[in-house]
């Protein structure tokens, strides 16, 4: 179960990574931690989708693997965390614009 709950993590973590592509740099620009590696973030951003997919799919097996196997009153906070951090990377990415239009009017 600990292998299923970690990649639920780890996937979720490389969603809201994968989500904050562009909202990131805006962000980092505005504390003054600019650079031509922000470059980068761009060529990240056309995997987006697949990834959030992924995460899903893996927060998914992992709160299935739990009920399961009984785990689920244990593992429920953890499993919560996980899809907390998926669904805030989904509206992020579905709310980019906004966020960054936000981010502009701060500079």
């Amino acid at each position: 179960m600990q292998k299923y709950l970690s990649l639920s993590y780890i996937g979720s973590l490389s969603a809201l990574g994968v989500a904050t592509c562009c909202v990131l740099p805006m962000t980092m620009m505005l504390l003054g931690l600019g650079g031509s590696w922000i470059a980068i973030f761009g060529q990240i951003a056309a995997a987006s989708y697949y990834v959030l997919a992924v995460s899903t799919a893996l927060v998914v097996v992992s709160w299935l693997v739990s009920y399961q196997r009984g785990s689920l009153p244990k593992l429920k906070w953890w499993l919560w965390g996980t899809t907390a951090m998926t669904g805030l990377a989904w509206f992020v990415l579905f709310n980019e614009a906004r966020i960054n239009d936000f981010l502009i009017t701060q500079m």
